[in-house]
């Protein structure tokens, strides 16, 4: 494949598929837009130099999302890396909402709150099941563990969620997905 069709392509999907990146990296970075941004980055250009292989894959964008989340993970797991803090932004400069569109700002804090309180695979595991809809077998293929560890891991996040929603008094129904 020549190069400036290799190009081409790639700008395609990109154009098609950076917003879904956006929007599940800013659900595994809990509302850190920098942080989502740096990733989806990351992910774009590692997609780009593995192009070939990524243009071959079942699904290209299961095949980013895999990426992406993997990236997380190996991030996230960086003890020695020092994250910075900032401060929030006002309401009405706040960047396209993750969580869902015409959801209130107080709603998207505390969710956004209580996935920052979750380990990173947890994390992970969340965003594939719950706002990708994403089923268990797909959950565990992009996490590269088993079902019944995707399994557990949402049964013990959607345990600590209700427990961290509780303690700040928001009472929202968390249900278990089978």
């Amino acid at each position: 494949m020549r190069d400036d069709d290799r190009s081409a392509e790639f700008v395609e999907f990109t154009r098609a598929h950076r917003r879904d990146l956006m929007r599940t990296a800013s659900l595994l970075c809990a509302g850190e837009e920098a942080s989502a941004e740096d990733l989806v980055q990351t992910t774009l250009t590692k997609l780009y130099l593995a192009w070939s292989r990524v243009r071959r894959a079942d699904s290209p964008l299961a095949y980013a999302r895999r990426t992406l989340t993997h990236h997380f993970i190996d991030e996230a797991k960086r003890a020695h890396r020092r994250r910075e803090s900032t401060m929030a932004e006002p309401a009405e400069a706040l960047p396209s909402d993750p969580v869902s569109a015409g959801t209130d700002l107080e709603l998207r804090e505390v969710m956004l709150a209580a996935l920052s309180s979750l380990g990173p695979r947890q994390r992970a595991v969340v965003v594939l099941r719950h706002w990708l809809d994403l089923d268990v077998a797909e959950t565990a293929r992009i996490l590269g563990c088993s079902a019944g560890t995707v399994k557990s891991q949402n049964a013990r996040a959607l345990a600590h969620l209700r427990a961290h929603l509780d303690t700040t008094d928001h009472h929202l129904i968390l249900e278990d997905t089978p």
